[in-house]
Protein backbone atom coordinates (compact mmCIF):
# COMPACT_ATOMS: atom_id res chain seq x y z
CA UNK A 1 0.00 0.00 0.00
CA UNK A 2 1.05 3.51 -0.82
CA UNK A 3 2.02 6.24 1.85
CA UNK A 4 -1.27 7.57 2.88
CA UNK A 5 -1.43 11.57 2.38
CA UNK A 6 -2.70 14.48 4.59
CA UNK A 7 -5.71 15.85 3.19
CA UNK A 8 -5.32 19.47 4.28
CA UNK A 9 -8.41 21.03 2.48
CA UNK A 10 -10.22 20.77 5.57
CA UNK A 11 -8.25 22.33 7.77
CA UNK A 12 -7.95 26.30 8.46
CA UNK A 13 -4.32 28.22 9.64
CA UNK A 14 -4.72 31.64 10.98
CA UNK A 15 -1.96 34.09 10.62
CA UNK A 16 -1.41 36.88 12.63
CA UNK A 17 1.01 39.46 10.66
CA UNK A 18 2.78 43.17 12.27
CA UNK A 19 4.03 43.69 8.76
CA UNK A 20 2.70 42.97 5.36
CA UNK A 21 6.25 41.89 4.04
CA UNK A 22 5.56 38.46 6.24
CA UNK A 23 1.95 37.76 4.48
CA UNK A 24 2.63 36.27 1.00
CA UNK A 25 6.08 34.71 1.84
CA UNK A 26 4.57 32.89 4.82
CA UNK A 27 1.19 32.12 3.19
CA UNK A 28 3.09 30.57 0.36
CA UNK A 29 5.22 27.96 1.91
CA UNK A 30 2.22 27.06 3.94
CA UNK A 31 0.39 26.23 1.15
CA UNK A 32 3.46 24.48 -0.47
CA UNK A 33 3.82 22.19 3.21
CA UNK A 34 0.16 21.78 3.27
CA UNK A 35 -1.41 21.57 -0.22
CA UNK A 36 -5.08 22.49 0.15
CA UNK A 37 -4.90 24.45 3.61
CA UNK A 38 -7.51 27.28 4.15
CA UNK A 39 -4.84 30.21 5.06
CA UNK A 40 -6.67 33.53 6.89
CA UNK A 41 -3.80 36.49 7.82
CA UNK A 42 -4.47 39.45 10.36
CA UNK A 43 -2.46 41.96 10.09
CA UNK A 44 -1.66 45.04 12.15
CA UNK A 45 1.30 47.16 11.61
CA UNK A 46 0.91 48.91 13.98
CA UNK A 47 2.49 46.89 16.62
CA UNK A 48 6.22 47.09 15.58
CA UNK A 49 6.01 50.89 15.61
CA UNK A 50 4.76 50.64 19.11
CA UNK A 51 7.29 49.14 20.39
CA UNK A 52 9.64 51.15 19.10
CA UNK A 53 8.32 53.61 21.17
CA UNK A 54 7.76 51.86 24.03
CA UNK A 55 11.23 50.33 24.67
CA UNK A 56 9.97 47.11 23.45
CA UNK A 57 6.79 46.59 26.28
CA UNK A 58 4.82 43.56 24.86
CA UNK A 59 2.11 43.92 27.75
CA UNK A 60 1.23 47.01 26.38
CA UNK A 61 0.17 45.10 23.20
CA UNK A 62 -1.35 41.95 24.74
CA UNK A 63 -5.09 42.67 24.92
CA UNK A 64 -4.70 43.38 21.41
CA UNK A 65 -2.75 40.36 19.95
CA UNK A 66 -5.18 38.31 22.24
CA UNK A 67 -8.14 40.07 20.73
CA UNK A 68 -6.37 38.78 17.48
CA UNK A 69 -6.28 35.37 18.84
CA UNK A 70 -9.96 34.87 19.63
CA UNK A 71 -10.57 36.65 16.33
CA UNK A 72 -8.63 33.60 14.40
CA UNK A 73 -10.64 31.03 16.13
CA UNK A 74 -13.71 32.38 15.74
CA UNK A 75 -12.79 32.01 12.49
CA UNK A 76 -12.40 28.67 12.75
CA UNK A 77 -9.17 28.27 12.17
CA UNK A 78 -7.36 24.79 13.64
CA UNK A 79 -4.25 27.00 14.41
CA UNK A 80 -2.72 29.98 14.98
CA UNK A 81 1.24 31.31 13.67
CA UNK A 82 2.53 33.76 15.66
CA UNK A 83 4.66 35.86 12.71
CA UNK A 84 6.27 37.96 14.83
CA UNK A 85 9.31 37.17 16.81
CA UNK A 86 9.39 40.69 18.38
CA UNK A 87 6.00 39.71 20.50
CA UNK A 88 6.51 36.00 20.56
CA UNK A 89 6.54 35.61 24.31
CA UNK A 90 2.45 36.76 24.04
CA UNK A 91 1.89 32.80 22.47
CA UNK A 92 2.25 31.16 25.77
CA UNK A 93 0.91 34.06 28.01
CA UNK A 94 -2.12 34.27 25.84
CA UNK A 95 -2.87 30.28 24.65
CA UNK A 96 -4.62 29.07 28.21
CA UNK A 97 -7.29 31.96 26.71
CA UNK A 98 -7.46 30.56 23.26
CA UNK A 99 -9.25 26.94 22.60
CA UNK A 100 -6.67 25.99 19.22
CA UNK A 101 -3.12 25.73 19.75
CA UNK A 102 -0.82 28.73 18.79
CA UNK A 103 2.66 28.07 17.09
CA UNK A 104 5.21 30.46 17.92
CA UNK A 105 7.01 31.30 14.65
CA UNK A 106 10.66 31.52 15.65
CA UNK A 107 10.19 28.68 18.25
CA UNK A 108 11.69 25.21 16.09
CA UNK A 109 14.69 27.27 14.81
CA UNK A 110 15.54 28.00 18.70
CA UNK A 111 15.72 24.63 19.36
CA UNK A 112 17.22 23.54 15.99
CA UNK A 113 20.13 26.33 16.92
CA UNK A 114 20.78 25.38 20.56
CA UNK A 115 21.46 21.44 19.67
CA UNK A 116 23.77 22.37 16.72
CA UNK A 117 26.07 25.63 17.75
CA UNK A 118 27.50 26.98 21.20
CA UNK A 119 28.57 30.37 19.45
CA UNK A 120 25.49 31.48 17.88
CA UNK A 121 25.23 34.80 16.33
CA UNK A 122 21.48 36.72 16.61
CA UNK A 123 20.67 39.25 13.68
CA UNK A 124 17.82 41.46 13.84
CA UNK A 125 16.93 44.77 12.19
CA UNK A 126 14.84 46.10 14.37
CA UNK A 127 16.12 45.89 18.51
CA UNK A 128 12.25 44.89 19.88
CA UNK A 129 13.50 41.78 18.14
CA UNK A 130 16.44 40.79 19.73
CA UNK A 131 15.90 41.00 23.37
CA UNK A 132 12.54 38.06 22.92
CA UNK A 133 14.66 36.37 20.15
CA UNK A 134 18.02 35.67 22.81
CA UNK A 135 15.46 35.33 25.78
CA UNK A 136 13.97 31.66 23.96
CA UNK A 137 17.45 30.57 22.65
CA UNK A 138 18.51 30.66 26.53
CA UNK A 139 15.66 29.26 27.39
CA UNK A 140 15.80 26.59 24.85
CA UNK A 141 19.61 26.01 25.92
CA UNK A 142 18.52 25.81 29.33
CA UNK A 143 16.21 22.90 28.74
CA UNK A 144 18.52 21.28 26.53
CA UNK A 145 21.41 21.39 28.89
CA UNK A 146 23.44 23.67 26.97
CA UNK A 147 26.11 26.42 27.31
CA UNK A 148 25.56 29.00 24.57
CA UNK A 149 27.03 32.18 24.04
CA UNK A 150 24.91 34.62 21.89
CA UNK A 151 26.39 37.53 19.82
CA UNK A 152 23.73 39.89 18.74
CA UNK A 153 23.83 42.43 15.97
CA UNK A 154 21.16 44.97 15.12
CA UNK A 155 21.40 46.42 11.14
CA UNK A 156 19.08 49.28 11.98
CA UNK A 157 20.32 51.03 8.82
CA UNK A 158 18.74 48.01 6.78
CA UNK A 159 15.58 48.66 8.73
CA UNK A 160 15.24 52.31 7.76
CA UNK A 161 15.91 51.58 4.29
CA UNK A 162 13.25 49.06 4.19
CA UNK A 163 10.74 51.53 5.45
CA UNK A 164 11.86 54.29 3.13
CA UNK A 165 11.11 51.68 0.49
CA UNK A 166 14.68 50.75 -0.99
CA UNK A 167 14.35 46.75 -0.83
CA UNK A 168 17.49 46.61 -2.66
CA UNK A 169 19.58 48.98 -0.16
CA UNK A 170 17.77 46.71 2.61
CA UNK A 171 18.93 43.63 1.24
CA UNK A 172 22.73 44.84 0.76
CA UNK A 173 23.27 46.15 3.68
CA UNK A 174 21.90 43.41 5.79
CA UNK A 175 23.68 40.94 3.75
CA UNK A 176 26.65 42.45 4.85
CA UNK A 177 25.74 42.69 8.24
CA UNK A 178 24.83 38.65 8.01
CA UNK A 179 28.48 37.88 6.63
CA UNK A 180 30.24 39.64 9.07
CA UNK A 181 28.14 38.00 11.88
CA UNK A 182 28.60 34.45 10.44
CA UNK A 183 32.66 35.06 10.27
CA UNK A 184 32.32 35.04 14.27
CA UNK A 185 30.31 32.40 14.84
CA UNK A 186 29.50 28.93 14.34
CA UNK A 187 25.56 30.04 13.11
CA UNK A 188 23.57 32.88 12.47
CA UNK A 189 19.76 33.19 13.34
CA UNK A 190 17.64 35.56 11.99
CA UNK A 191 15.18 37.19 14.62
CA UNK A 192 12.69 38.01 11.76
CA UNK A 193 10.96 36.29 9.38
CA UNK A 194 11.19 38.62 6.86
CA UNK A 195 14.94 38.69 6.76
CA UNK A 196 14.72 34.88 5.36
CA UNK A 197 14.68 36.29 1.64
CA UNK A 198 17.60 37.96 1.72
CA UNK A 199 19.58 34.54 2.46
CA UNK A 200 17.87 33.12 -0.50
CA UNK A 201 20.41 34.93 -2.57
CA UNK A 202 23.78 33.23 -1.05
CA UNK A 203 25.25 30.72 -2.50
CA UNK A 204 24.36 27.02 -0.89
CA UNK A 205 27.51 26.37 1.04
CA UNK A 206 27.13 29.87 2.59
CA UNK A 207 23.38 29.59 3.41
CA UNK A 208 23.71 26.44 5.39
CA UNK A 209 25.52 29.00 8.13
CA UNK A 210 21.93 30.65 8.63
CA UNK A 211 19.08 29.69 10.23
CA UNK A 212 15.43 31.02 9.31
CA UNK A 213 12.22 30.65 11.23
CA UNK A 214 9.93 30.53 8.53
CA UNK A 215 10.18 26.69 7.12
CA UNK A 216 11.00 25.12 10.80
CA UNK A 217 8.27 27.56 11.64
CA UNK A 218 5.98 25.81 9.46
CA UNK A 219 6.57 22.56 9.61
CA UNK A 220 5.70 22.97 13.57
CA UNK A 221 2.31 24.16 11.95
CA UNK A 222 1.69 21.08 9.87
CA UNK A 223 2.70 19.15 12.82
CA UNK A 224 0.64 20.46 15.16
CA UNK A 225 -2.13 20.11 12.56
CA UNK A 226 -1.27 16.15 11.67
CA UNK A 227 -1.27 15.65 15.85
CA UNK A 228 -4.85 17.21 15.97
CA UNK A 229 -6.74 15.73 13.23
Amino acid sequence: MGESRTDWSGRKLAIIHTTPLTVEPLKGLALSLMPGLNVVNLVDDSVLPQLAANGGRVEEVRGRWRDYARIAEQLGADCILNACSSIGELCAQVQPEIGVPIVRIDEAVAEYAVARAARIGVAATLATTLEPTQRQLRAKAEQAGREVELVPVVASTAYQLLLAGDKDGHDNELAEALRELAADTELVVLAQASMARVVERFAPEERARFLTSPEPGMNRVRDTLARAR
